[in-house]
């Protein structure tokens, strides 16, 4: 083969991509030529999935437990009230029991308690009467809470004119059942009487009256009082 047939062989072979070049001494092609083979076992398969499900499985105990607890210290106690913090958001609950509550009263919640049953809605007594050293320590509370006696007078009225203590007044729940004695109150004879508490309920009128037009929040209730 002459120079002139060498020259046509060299240019019309492919040129060599550098990237699939024969490898050098010392080094590993690249893509690898081979795979890992080994796999998991069965056993350790099987070893993780259990170590998984106890897992979940613990924690569903943790969290089932943890409702039951927050069931067990939310709920009202048996006469009727529940503790906690005042709320701008809630009821202003008070230890204090519903025994004490003015027989009528008490009767007229009883039978809108089942009305609302019969509709397929929740309503309970998260508090009722309170003494009136339960009252001024929710006024300390509020004070502390909110820290001006203006804030705080927005909430809690001082014991001596607060319907709780004179057994005339009930805080309801929850937020649903509130507003379903609120839409019935003139029914029952039980008014709103503050427009910043859903769950406040007086006895202020006669079955099938006319409630009053309401207080914008307890602060009026302050009147005279220091």
């Amino acid at each position: 083969m002459g120079p002139a047939d060498t020259g046509a062989v060299r240019a019309a072979a492919p040129a060599q991509n550098p990237a699939w070049a024969a490898p050098r001494a010392g080094t590993q092609p690249w893509p690898p030529t081979s795979r890992p083979t080994s796999r998991p076992s069965g056993a350790s398969r099987r070893g993780r999935r259990t170590t998984a499900g106890l897992v979940v499985g613990l924690v569903a105990v943790v969290v089932a437990v943890g409702l039951l607890l927050g069931g067990v210290f939310s709920r009202p106690s048996a006469a009727g009230t529940t503790t906690g913090p005042i709320s701008a958001a809630g009821p202003v609950p008070a230890p204090g029991p519903a025994t004490h509550l003015d027989d009528g009263l008490r009767a007229t919640f009883d039978e809108a308690a089942a009305d609302a049953a019969r509709d397929g809605v929740e309503l309970t007594l998260t508090s009722g009467w309170r003494s009136a050293a339960d009252q001024q320590g929710l006024v300390d509370a509020a004070l502390e809470r909110y820290g001006s006696a203006e804030a705080a007078r927005r909430w809690v009225l001082p014991p001596e004119a607060s319907a709780h203590v004179a057994g005339l007044a009930i805080d309801v729940g929850p937020t649903e059942g509130a507003l379903w004695l609120g839409e019935r109150s003139e029914r029952y004879g039980l008014c709103r009487t503050y427009a910043n508490e859903v769950w406040h309920f007086e006895p202020v009128i006669e079955r099938g009256g006319t409630c009053p037009s309401m207080h914008e929040d307890a602060s009026d209730g302050w009147a005279g009082h220091a």
